[in-house]
């Protein structure tokens, strides 16, 4: 469904990610030396950084010129980026942490995870930058976000929501995300609008068979509504959704989204700098 010659969809380089290893040989890489772990993952990073010139003169060369990317308004990239996500309150977050954190390390967590996903936001040169909350704002907000009560039952109902609140504020195209990949980018978030200057919908598979990342260029709830977010299949028939509306679909590269412990300690790997990362390590320290 995702090779490049189905012709619905479309698939390119992004200098920034890789297909992932597997959960268990990134957790058994972390629990080893931890100095080890950390000189590797600078080691990775600089590599990254030299190739990334190379990388992103192919990604043009697959995706087009600047025919093909969202135009910008005044230096601003055309469209927007919400984030849905629920206020880290204990006990009301992250259940699937506990064990072995308790519900108070969960909550921390997930504060971690909200806010790196947030400042990532933040950098991205965008008109608007939408918080879907359920719950109150905390410390973990920067400035420069709109913050809309989620509204819907299912998780369906809210992120079809999400899209058609911010959509009727700001008409345009818009990506969403979640709260649980704190691994994220900024130029993962410039690189999904960018596809949509070229593509309908833009999709970014989850590691549990779910999505990290939908963006749509004429959001339409219908797209949404009736998918069963919670299951496992919740991307597969996403997907088939977007497609079964004749829409063009770029893939963006699969994430860990941090639902269990195992995930937490894959993303932290994959973030070491991040606020999640060092959460992580501090209540790890403590056992």
């Amino acid at each position: 469904m995702s090779g490049p010659g189905n012709g619905r969809y479309g698939t390119g380089p992004f200098p920034h990610t890789r297909d992932e290893p597997s959960p268990l040989s990134r957790n058994e890489t972390l629990h080893g030396e931890a100095s080890q772990s950390q000189a590797q993952s600078r080691a990775r990073e600089q590599a990254q950084d030299q190739s990334q010139s190379q990388s992103q003169s192919q990604a043009r060369g697959v995706w087009g010129e600047s025919s093909r990317r969202v135009p910008s308004q005044g230096g601003l990239l055309r469209g927007q980026v919400v984030v849905i996500a629920r206020e880290p309150v204990s006990g009301k977050v992250r259940s699937r942490l506990t064990p072995p954190f308790t519900e108070g390390e969960a909550a921390a967590l997930a504060a971690a995870a909200l806010e790196d996903t947030l400042r990532a936001v933040a950098r991205v040169p965008i008109a608007r930058r939408v918080l879907a909350l359920d719950g109150a704002p905390g410390p973990w907000l920067p400035h420069g976000f709109t913050v809309l009560p989620q509204r819907g039952n299912g998780p369906d109902e809210r992120l079809a929501a999400a899209f058609d609140d911010a959509h009727r504020l700001l008409p345009g195209p818009v990506v969403l995300i979640g709260m649980d990949t704190p691994q994220v980018t900024p130029d993962m978030l410039v690189y999904a609008l960018s596809l949509l200057g070229a593509y309908d919908a833009v999709f970014g598979p989850a590691a549990d068979g779910g999505f990290w990342l939908l963006g749509l260029r004429v959001p339409d709830p219908a797209l949404l509504l009736g998918v069963p977010m919670s299951e496992p299949t919740a991307g597969e028939v996403q997907l088939r959704r977007l497609g079964e509306a004749g829409l063009s679909v770029a893939l963006m590269p699969r994430l860990t989204d941090v639902d269990t412990a195992a995930d937490a300690f894959v993303v932290a790997a994959q973030a070491p700098r991040s606020f999640f990362a060092a959460a992580l390590a501090r209540m790890s320290a403590l056992r």
